[in-house]
């Protein structure tokens, strides 16, 4: 899968503990796609494990036709952790040509960045002084620098109003339209209907995968809880 993602037979220990005991997944280029599943599930270890900062225990990670980690994937990859990656002594604006300036871009891709989140009227505020939601849009600007081709996004809404959560998936449709894989770990089950295609996760595993629609279909019912329920029960 040359311009996708491809997991095959992930294994994942640390302090001991398996934490991904075997996970086969493919994803497609040009979607959005959910990680879905509870606290402790797996899914930050294994967006870490995409961007290549997650040592494995077995098996093979191949990202836009590279394993994961090579340096050549270094520009082509955005990645949102849940900590805001910014420095809040800084403004937006300094934040981002601080980051520009690591990745070389220029100060045009700076603006448009602000733009696209925009913060364009916020781009001389301190960091420190944004809401929670102005700061999950900067921090996204710093992934958005670069114009990477894969999004990785650990759990971009939470915490944020519904308001600010619909704004965030809506730009991330955007992002979608223009040719952008997203990846996108969430823990509440509402946000399914948002993305294209879905891997429910528990304890590290892949419980089913499949568009929205398909899951719900399979469950016999119109709720993602619902879904996620019935996948448990028949584990």
């Amino acid at each position: 899968m040359q311009d996708g993602v491809s997991i095959c037979d992930l294994k994942i220990i640390r302090d001991g503990k398996t934490i991904i005991p075997n996970l086969t997944m493919q994803i497609e280029p040009g979607m959005i796609v959910g990680l879905l599943g509870p606290s402790g599930s797996g899914k930050t270890t294994i967006l870490r494990s995409i961007v290549g900062v997650q040592a494995i225990a077995a098996g093979t990670i191949t990202v836009l036709g590279y394993p994961a980690g090579s340096k050549e994937l270094r520009t082509r990859i955005g990645y949102f952790t849940q900590s805001a990656s910014i420095y809040t002594d800084l403004t937006c604006i300094e934040n981002l040509r601080y980051f520009a300036q690591i990745l070389g871009q220029s100060e045009i891709s700076v603006q448009e960045v602000l733009e696209l989140v925009d913060l364009t009227k916020n781009q001389k505020q301190l960091a420190s002084s944004l809401s929670g939601g102005e700061r999950a849009r900067l921090a996204l600007a710093t992934a958005l620098l670069g114009k990477p081709e894969l999004l990785i996004l650990d759990e971009p809404t939470v915490g944020l109003d519904p308001v600010l959560r619909r704004d965030l998936w809506n730009l991330f449709h955007r992002l979608a339209d223009q040719g952008k894989t997203l990846l996108i770990s969430s823990h509440v089950m509402d946000e399914a209907d948002r993305c294209d295609s879905l891997f429910l996760l528990r304890e590290g595993c892949a419980l089913a995968s499949g568009t929205p629609v398909d899951l719900k279909a399979s469950a016999n019912t119109e709720e993602m809880d619902e879904v996620f329920i019935s996948l448990v029960e028949k584990t």
